[in-house]
């Protein structure tokens, strides 16, 4: 109980989630005490930086170019922007900033180049940095070890199975191949996955087994609860029962012991109380901000009153892992090479994906 455990079997983490409430809540508990201290919560602030035009076909996503959505779109941020927003976020407590870019995958370039300066930027203001930009190569992910990022985000999103039921234009294995090409560098790993889109229970489970199975596992995990965006395949999905979201933190917390749980998005349709249980389960980390790349968020001050109401202090910097160092562009040890992966795209057909793509035509 004390140490990770990799040999999980779909079975056993059903056992665990499905146990009665009090005794999950206290078995999570006592393992997170082990663990973190329960009362420091990483706060990280998640920025969008390139929002819209996505090519592929996640059916939770508004920034997929084929569905009918209101975000709107914008070309990549400027290094001074995305320099003044970590300020921001800085200020308001976040000891972590996570730029996403909705690409599918990196592409060596110009706007590549810019990411690193914007890693390179953050890190030299102590603030741990995260990427999520897709699937990356081996090369990409050690020329961003280079440039100071602390984790990488590549979420998993679902089971095995149950992914091929939400996404046809990229395969899982991509993204554990990502992960794989990021723990080739000093790069932590940020992966986890989203409740509430009509998957089964096993396939929660099956997700926490594919990330148990990872040796280390994640560093972070993410527990998301469906933000239903209209527009998207999944608009017509009803907001998880927060008793679900508690037992999938807790869950998560016994199954990845040594991995800070972050609660995610979701959070603006959960209590106070819940959000409480939740922390009391084993989440030690938020997303704060208003938004989170497209979709509401609480507002900073509101979860800063929610922590002085528990007695919560924001994780400070650097906390579980040393602060990389920035090597400068002149100095890199490694260079763009040019390369275009071969990632794969099964394009089987998902039919509220489909319909969902046929109404964006419809309304164009």
């Amino acid at each position: 109980m004390n140490k990770p455990k990799h040999n999980w079997s779909t079975q056993d983490i059903l056992d665990i989630y499905n146990k009665p409430m009090m005794e999950l809540l206290y078995e999570a508990a006592t393992i997170h005490r082990l663990h973190h201290d329960p009362n420091t919560v990483q706060v990280s602030t998640l920025l969008s930086i390139k929002t819209g035009g996505c090519s592929e076909d996640c059916g939770y996503c508004p920034q997929a170019a084929r569905y009918h959505t209101n975000v709107e779109g914008n070309n990549l941020m400027t290094v001074q922007q995305v320099k003044a927003q970590a300020l921001r976020a800085k200020s308001g407590g976040s000891s972590r900033v996570c730029m996403g870019a909705a690409w599918r995958n990196v592409k060596d370039g110009e706007e590549f180049d810019q990411v690193l300066e914007m890693v390179r930027t953050i890190n030299k203001l102590d603030m741990e940095v995260c990427c999520t930009l897709g699937m990356i190569t081996e090369n990409q992910a050690k020329r961003l070890a280079e440039a100071g990022l602390y984790a990488y985000n590549h979420n998993l999103d679902s089971s095995e199975d149950y992914y091929k039921e939400v996404i046809s234009t990229r395969g899982f294995e991509d993204r554990l191949q990502t992960i794989d090409n990021v723990r080739k560098t000093n790069v932590t790993v940020c992966s986890g996955g989203i409740i509430g889109m009509g998957e089964k229970i096993e396939d929660r489970a099956g997700m926490l087994v594919a990330l148990s199975t990872l040796n280390p596992q994640p560093e972070s995990t993410p527990i998301n609860a469906l933000v239903a965006v209209e527009g998207t395949p999944l608009e017509n999905q009803e907001p998880i029962a927060i008793w679900d979201m508690i037992r999938m933190v807790a869950t998560t917390r016994i199954v990845l012991p040594e991995t800070q749980v972050r609660l995610s998005a979701g959070r603006t349709q959960m209590t106070k109380e819940g959000q409480a249980l939740c922390f009391f389960a084993g989440a030690n980390s938020i997303f704060a901000g208003d938004k989170l790349l497209t979709t509401p968020n609480p507002d900073v001050d509101e979860d800063m009153e929610l922590f002085r109401a528990l007695g919560l202090t924001p994780q400070k910097p650097f906390t579980k892992k040393t602060q990389p160092q920035t090597v400068e562009a002149s100095d890199s040890e490694y260079e763009s090479l040019g390369e275009k992966p071969k990632w794969t795209r099964p394009n089987h057909k998902i039919e509220r994906n489909e319909l969902a793509k046929h109404k964006h035509k419809t309304l164009k």
